[in-house]
């Protein structure tokens, strides 16, 4: 599908990507300056930080990132990202990341544990399936290059958990302090409809509509979104993911 061809009506529309291509964050730009969102969530910011992000719309770029501490909490280059921002356009920024420690709550204890009294409504307390545990435990072994030890690969599946269960939470809160429409720039594990945050707003609020939105560099079948796009973008000199592990 065409960047152009998206659709964007609903309450709540999960925008993916990969958090290191450039073009899938002018896409998310253009995708928020055609909704107009009432807000907008990032995964890449906290609790703590939205308002502070909110309040800094107009900044420079750079003293928005020095302010968000973006650089120093290892989010690729805020250059990307601040097209974003600018197409806000007074839309209130909400952040739906969690704390280090709270992810380190989640990986030693699980996500219900780590969430607190939420965790009921959001599903936290249910197991996964044991076909889910086992694939989302095998993309886990991937994403970190095979370098975890496999007994630490549950926790970092509660870890993820946890992460989507919180995005939705910040975007029910952003509905209803805002009354939407709201959109959430986060990346694609995030955004799919099956595991991710769509999953987790269908738990605490079936009733309100939602728009999950991939976005890859090469063709998948079966992508796990109402829409996705590829982009055709030279990845020869994309860094390999696996170096930090090696």
């Amino acid at each position: 599908m065409s960047p152009d061809g998206v659709p964007l009506d609903a309450q709540i529309v999960a925008m993916g990507e990969l958090h290191d291509i450039a073009e899938h964050h002018a896409n998310q730009a253009d995708w928020v300056a055609r909704m107009a969102p009432a807000a907008i969530v990032f995964e890449m910011l906290e609790p703590t930080q939205g308002a502070l992000a909110t309040r800094m719309q107009d900044a420079a770029p750079e003293t928005l990132a020095d302010a968000l501490n973006w650089e120093e909490r290892g989010w690729p280059d805020f250059t990307d990202y601040a097209p974003i921002f600018a197409a806000a356009d007074g839309a209130r920024l909400y952040g739906g990341g969690v704390p280090r420690d709270t992810l380190g709550d989640a990986v030693s204890q699980g996500a219900a544990q780590a969430m607190g009294e939420d965790a009921i409504l959001f599903g936290l307390d249910l197991a996964l399936p044991l076909e889910e545990q086992d694939a989302r435990e095998n993309l886990q072994h991937e994403a970190h290059c095979g370098a975890l030890p496999s007994e630490m690969l549950p926790g970092m599946v509660e870890a993820q958990r946890l992460r989507d269960a919180t995005l939705a939470r910040a975007a029910l809160q952003a509905l209803d302090e805002t009354g939407g429409p709201v959109a959430i720039i986060t990346g694609n594990g995030h955004a799919r409809r099956d595991w991710g945050v769509p999953l987790y707003l269908g738990f605490a609020r079936p009733e309100v509509s939602v728009i999950s939105i991939g976005q890859y560099i090469a063709p998948e079948t079966g992508a796990p979104f109402d829409a996705w796009v590829v982009s055709d973008v030279d990845i020869s000199d994309r860094a390999d993911p696996c170096d930090a592990f090696n």
